[in-house]
């Protein structure tokens, strides 16, 4: 039966594109673009946020959000925060201080960058950025040395009338500080506001302007805040004799201070706001001397002042909060940031705390609807929260990734390890790296391990049950994953000892040789051989032991009745960073934040010092330090000044346990600090690099540094970590939650001359073989089921083998390669010659190239087919270990959206092999690359059922059948719509009528033959089925594929049994009508001269 023969696919393919190489493409080698295939993967979590900074309405859409991150970028949402885009990935910047919209036209959107706040942790800016469509784009438009600004405000006017309330470096004097104006829509900047309010000219070198208002009744009228303020590792001084509030009624060209009625004393964070109702009616909240304050309020335009509550935030300190926000819907009614949103109903008189049960802490910012009083959305250090009972319940918007992760640590788990870390203000998680599901990782796969400001957190090598946390100060826990209880281990003093002194971000490690031994750092280095149930001191003060306060300060020393903060400072003088050699037991190196690295060489006994390195300022902070794994001899260390203003990168090697260094930054870009420096546990050149905007590689040691830029933004990567098993790159980010970069391995084998000249299939690592579950129901990888498009799942990698490769240049189709010749020719203006007519028609049709892999299993049998991207660079596709599918072709324009493929037949585990060819314009080349793997199972079922090899047997027997059933059912729709083709054309021809009897006889007992196939369309709207067809028998002798691995049971063998024989049945049947009956009518109208029909050949 010729229309009916059964014929195997040559290629089947998983769905990849094949890309065209890049106009302007980069020569490969060691640069950010040769490795942008390899991509980091996003875990989140988002069930706990992160700090917002700044919240932006469109006035012309309320669903319209942009949402300034802290430390996370730039934020949008056009449906309230149903669904979220980063719009500020790959700008200079991370942190976010303010976010305006032109109010003149809302796809003007002005960003500030550099959060506004003295937090020890915050980032720094780079200026004044621009977008004017809606944040697709951006443009830097100057200042870029300001690091902080506090506010933009845009005259309402005049577009070109702009104004950034810049409040300059926290860790250092000068830069760009002070009130900018700009008459020119940015490109050029004034300074107006910010000289000469100081004692001295020093107090102006540390003198910014954090605030602008401008009166809504009158644009020519305009307060500004100025703000003296410096912070370093030890202290916090904020404010000065500079700081004030100040006014201007000529548009901000003149400026002159506001006293009558404020503090005489020295002021510190002051926060303004404007009333909409009566805009004479100024708002201030002003901090004073050691955490004390208070609310002021004008009636007359900032020309007198009323002093209301005493009151100031507590928690991190006034330096943290310290705004306000003046309702726009009742008078007098005013918002203050603080760690619990307040509100005053009086102007400031009396101050009321909200309702925050459950809503997270500390505030920052805020936004309302004009048209409903009872709206308010805020941003604190736990995401973004809206209310629409004036703050009586709140809502989390819980679908953003950005939570602040000082630290990372991995286990060991089986099958999949798991991810801890400490946050900013938001406890300390673990999470799995992936699932065994399809959805991905869900809010409910996280959990909380410690609460507070969560810092390092350890797990022990051996038993993922032992995990240890800590909050702020160094409050050392150890959680039991098994049973959820903590035990508080913190190293205390002994009796007739002073306090310890604990950093805020206290270091603690597991040695690497044994793990229930344990270090920690106070000012001095903790020993615990019992999982921290005791300690015992193994050194003496190991710092400078410094009084802090007796330092100067932005030029002198001042009193006790300043405006210090303490409370929520680090202590100062204490160790930093622990690491014990991994091949020398009591070769330990300590790290402390006031320029020191001690050595021990004999457990702690003796204790030498080094407080000078090569090239590097001294009383640097030591971020870290890491024992060589390879070496006993050799040490590196990060350190970092950014704290006094130096954003270097420092990172130097020692190869005699820290008697000399060597610099290793080699290429590392300027204003790069650096976090975390990690080694690659099979060759010692291969590192990586957290840094302030990313993650660097090296495969020499440092000698050269190359961005992984693929999958993640520009945000700091504070640490790194690796999952030795799985040769997994983990980062804790700092804004944007936890990243890994799945196995690196590769990187192990990447050469000079390789990235030149070579087209590399790399090794597979093992797979785990498993069938996903399907928690939500639905089918696709990474879908959300029903629960809305707001539902956060992170993905998994992607289920099955991956095969990554490198192409030192992209595979070219013809046209390709007679464009990249003519472009060239066209930059120089040469001329370029028309191709021939043969060389278009030869390029239109040619199919796109594409890379192939032909996965085999251990005997040689082919079991699949993957196209995959031929551009330059490194790439990763993979294979979700099943045979193809083999349901009938369906044109693309009629496949449903939500159509998906029935899954093959899952392999059984076993031996696999790989190889790698190259198909161009039609023809396969092989590219001599193959790689062999095995995919080993992680579990079984609970009802042992057949041997998965026999399933694999059955399966495949029920498959074949089901594509010879469906291709069968193809080609009967096919000749019954040439038989009704026939008839129509029977019927306008002078032929024998008879002929369209036999066509109809012939159409109605193929049809009925169809329906002994596939149930009959009318009867199934009705469910009255005259017999099992085949499809009925196949359905039950492969019920879903996709969702298990069992069986086959008996009474799926007896189904596979019918279906085979009343398929048998119904082929012969349709032989003889096809082949015989069929074919002879064909004939039979051509020889009766019936015009053509299709399905009846050449004429």
């Amino acid at each position: 039966m010729t229309r009916l023969t059964l014929i195997a696919a040559v290629f089947t393919f998983i769905s990849l594109p094949a890309f065209a190489a890049d106009d302007d493409r980069v020569e490969p080698g060691f640069n950010e673009q040769t490795f942008k295939g390899l991509e980091m993967r996003s875990i989140g979590p988002a069930f706990m946020s992160g700090r917002i900074a700044d919240i932006a309405i469109d006035p012309n859409d309320q669903s319209t959000w942009y949402v300034g991150v802290g430390s996370g970028g730039v934020w949008k949402t056009v449906n309230g925060g149903t669904t979220w885009e980063a719009i500020f990935e790959n700008e200079d910047a991370y942190s976010i201080g303010s976010i305006t919209i032109d109010p003149n036209n809302s796809n003007t959107i002005w960003v500030g960058t550099g959060e506004n706040i003295s937090g020890r942790h915050v980032g720094y800016g780079a200026g004044v950025y621009r977008s004017l469509d809606g944040g697709q784009n951006w443009e830097n438009m100057g200042l870029e040395d300001s690091e902080h600004i506090g506010m933009i405000r845009v005259d309402p006017r005049d577009s070109d009338a702009v104004f950034v309330a810049a409040q300059g470096p926290l860790w250092s004097a000068g830069g760009d500080r002070g009130l900018f104006k700009s008459t020119d829509g940015g490109d050029n900047w004034r300074k107006v506001l910010g000289d000469g309010h100081g004692n001295t000219e020093l107090d102006d070198r540390y003198t910014g302007v954090s605030e602008v208002h401008i009166d809504p009744r009158n644009p020519d009228v305009m307060y500004a805040v100025t703000w003296q303020r410096f912070r370093n590792v030890a202290v916090l001084l904020d404010g000065g004799p500079a700081t004030g509030i100040h006014k201007s009624e000529d548009g901000g060209e003149t400026w002159r201070e506001l006293t009558e009625g404020l503090p005489e004393e020295i002021m510190a964070k002051t926060g303004l706001a404007i009333s909409p109702q009566d805009p004479d009616v100024i708002y201030a909240t002003i901090e004073l001397a050691n955490r004390t304050g208070a609310m002021y309020r004008s009636g007359d335009g900032g020309e007198s002042w009323v002093k209301g509550a005493d009151y100031a935030p507590g928690g991190t300190g006034p330096h943290y909060y310290n705004e306000l926000w003046a309702s726009p819907h009742r008078f007098d009614r005013v918002y203050h940031a603080d760690v619990h949103l307040h509100m005053t109903e009086d102007g400031g008189k009396t101050m009321q705390k909200l309702s925050h049960d459950t809503k997270h802490v500390d505030h920052h910012a805020m936004a309302f609807d004009p048209d409903d009083e009872n709206y308010i959305l805020v941003g604190n250090d736990g995401g973004l929260y809206e209310t629409y009972d004036l703050g009586k319940t709140w809502r989390f918007i819980n679908n953003m990734p950005i939570t602040q992760y000082y630290k990372v640590a991995v286990d060991y788990d089986e099958p999949f390890y798991n991810v801890y870390g400490g946050t900013q203000d938001n406890s300390s998680h673990g999470g799995p790296s992936r699932t065994d599901n399809n959805v991905g990782i869900r809010h409910s796969d996280w959990f909380v391990t410690l609460a507070g400001d969560g810092h390092q957190s350890a797990v022990d090598p051996n038993n993922p049950d032992i995990v240890y946390a800590q909050w702020q100060q160094g409050n050392l826990a150890r959680y039991d994953r098994k049973t959820g209880e903590t035990v508080y281990i913190r190293p205390q003093a002994r009796e007739g000892e002073p306090p310890d002194r604990y950093n805020w971000d206290a270091p603690i490690l597991i040695s690497p040789h044994d793990s229930a031994t344990l270090y920690f750092g106070t000012q001095r280095v903790w020993k615990s051989t019992d999982y921290g149930d005791s300690w015992e001191p193994i050194s003496g003060d190991l710092t400078r032991n410094e009084n802090r306060v007796r330092q100067p300060v932005m030029g002198r020393t001042w009193s006790y009745d300043s405006p210090w903060d303490f409370f929520a400072m680090s202590m100062f003088n204490t160790i930093v960073n622990v690491s014990e050699s991994p091949l020398v037991p009591g070769l330990i190196y300590a790290g402390t934040d006031d320029g020191i690295i001690q050595v021990t060489e004999d457990g702690g006994e003796n204790w030498r010092r080094i407080d000078k390195l090569p090239g590097v300022p001294d009383r640097f902070f030591v971020n870290d330090i890491k024992a060589d794994l390879h070496d006993p001899d050799t040490v590196y260390v990060v350190v970092d000044d950014h704290k006094s203003g130096d954003f270097s990168p420092y990172v130097l090697k020692s190869e005699n346990r820290g008697k000399s260094w060597t610099s290793i930054a080699g290429n590392l870009p300027e204003r790069h600090i650096l976090w975390r420096i990690v080694q690659d546990h099979e060759k010692p050149g291969l590192m990586f690099l957290g840094t302030e905007f990313g993650v660097f590689f090296t495969v020499n040691g440092g000698g050269k540094w190359t961005k992984l830029k693929g999958g993640a933004p520009n945000i700091p990567f504070r640490d790194l970590v690796i999952q030795t098993r799985e040769n997994d790159l983990v980062g804790a980010t700092f804004g944007r939650s936890f990243y890994i970069l799945d196995d690196y391995s590769l990187l192990r084998n990447v050469t000079e001359d390789m990235l030149q000249d070579d087209t590399v299939l790399f090794p597979v690592r093992k797979t785990h073989w498993y069938v996903p579950r399907r928690p939500l129901g639905c089918s696709k990888e990474g879908c959300k089921g029903s629960q809305g498009d707001d539902f956060y799942n992170a993905p998994n990698p992607p289920f099955g083998a991956t095969f990554t490769y490198y192409l030192p240049q992209p595979i070219q189709s013809s046209k390709d390669a007679r464009r990249e010749v003519e472009k060239e020719k066209e930059k120089q203006n040469e001329r370029v010659e028309f191709p021939t007519w043969d060389r278009i028609l030869g390029e239109l049709r040619e199919d796109d190239p594409a890379i192939v892999f032909t996965v085999r299993d251990a005997a040689g049998n082919v079991v699949r087919h993957i196209a995959a991207p031929v551009e330059a660079g490194f790439h990763r596709v993979s294979w979700d270990l099943r045979y193809p599918p083999v349901e009938a072709w369906i044109p693309e324009e009629k496949r449903e959206q939500s159509w998906i493929p029935t899954a093959g037949v899952l392999v059984a585990p076993g031996s696999f092999s790989v190889s790698m060819q190259k198909r161009v314009d039609g023809v396969l080349t092989d590219l001599n690359q193959s790689q062999r793997f095995e995919v080993v199972s992680i579990r079984g079922p609970t009802l042992p059922g057949s041997r998965l090899e026999l399933r694999v047997v059955f399966d495949n027997q029920v498959d074949e059948l089901a594509r010879a059933a469906q291709g069968t059912v193809k080609t009967i729709d096919a000749i019954v719509g040439e038989l009704t083709a026939a008839k129509e054309v029977l019927l306008s021809s002078t032929a024998d009528p008879s002929l369209y009897e036999i066509a109809n006889s012939i159409q109605k007992r193929i049809q009925a033959e169809r329906d002994r196939l596939t149930n009959n369309e009318a009867r199934q709207l009705y469910l009255d089925f005259e017999e099992m067809t085949v499809s009925a028998r196949l359905a039950h002798a492969r019920f879903r594929p996709g969702r298990n691995a069992y069986g086959p049971t008996p009474d799926q063998r007896e189904s596979l049994r019918i279906a085979r024989s009343l398929y048998d049945d119904v082929t012969r049947q349709l032989s003889n009508l096809v082949d015989v009956e069929y074919a002879g009518l064909k004939v039979a109208l051509d020889a009766a001269g019936v015009p053509w029909s299709p399905g009846r050949g050449i004429q």
